[in-house]
């Protein structure tokens, strides 16, 4: 099967989530945003896929993941779907629901990055809240990226497998997951990550475990991944970064 990725193009965004699992499985996939015809062939594809009248379970919004007939959209779901299909999960029932909670606590986290720069929502520029979004990621850095952290450092610890991975003994798609959000937050807030790091060893190793894995290394060396830039979900705002 040949995987179709819909998501915007020129970000990173929610859909790099799906990237690294498809990547790390080296299953074959279309990135739509990466239309050879340009990004505004990419966007039209994009459109035409959420506004289809004849699917009759439309996605309300990208990253959207055509796998056949199918059409997933939310991120989790989708990854769930693909733990699934390119053995980045558990096959037990108990193992799938925890690999599942731990990707949705993920989900909470990546909204409660968002809101850093965009705390009245998206229908506003950065610049018009920027007050609010001061006040907004002071509270983050403060209190809740200790605390997600803190629980992913638990989960390592706690793993009876080992501390290698947060599900069993193998590699699955919240590790990867994991592995985006740290890489993210060293963009977006160098100096508070810098004095938070040495608090969670096991998530930074966690994260340089799966960098270093050879396929996952190799899509991180590639033009098939996108910088990160200020029209991401992770934005790097000099006067956020306290």
């Amino acid at each position: 099967m040949i995987y179709q990725l819909y998501y915007w193009p020129g970000i990173q965004g929610r859909g790099e989530f799906v990237r690294l699992a498809l990547e790390e499985a080296g299953a074959e996939y279309l990135d739509v945003a990466k239309d050879p015809s340009g990004e505004e062939q990419a966007v039209r594809k994009l459109q035409a896929l959420l506004n289809n009248p004849k699917i009759p379970r439309p996605a309300f919004a990208v990253p959207a993941l055509k796998a056949g007939e199918l059409v997933i959209a939310q991120t989790a779901n989708i990854l769930m779907y693909l733990g699934a299909h390119l053995d980045l999960a558990p096959q037990d029932e108990a193992g799938r629901l925890w690999t599942q909670q731990l990707q949705l606590t993920i989900a909470d986290w990546i909204a409660e990055i968002h809101d850093t720069h965009h705390p009245l929502g998206p229908t506003e520029y950065y610049e018009d809240q920027k007050a609010e979004a001061g006040k907004r990621t002071g509270l983050f850095l403060k209190h809740r990226l200790p605390k997600y952290l803190g629980y992913f450092e638990r989960v390592l610890k706690q793993n009876p497998a080992g501390d290698k991975f947060l599900v069993g003994g193998a590699l699955t798609y919240p590790d990867l997951s994991l592995f985006q959000i740290i890489e993210g937050l060293r963009y977006a807030f160098p100096h508070a990550m810098a004095g938070s790091e040495a608090k969670h060893p096991g998530v930074m190793a966690l994260h340089g475990r799966v960098s270093r894995r050879p396929r996952i290394a190799a899509y991180l060396a590639s033009e098939r991944r996108i910088p990160f830039n200020e029209d991401g979900l992770f934005r790097h705002y000099p006067p956020l970064d306290i």
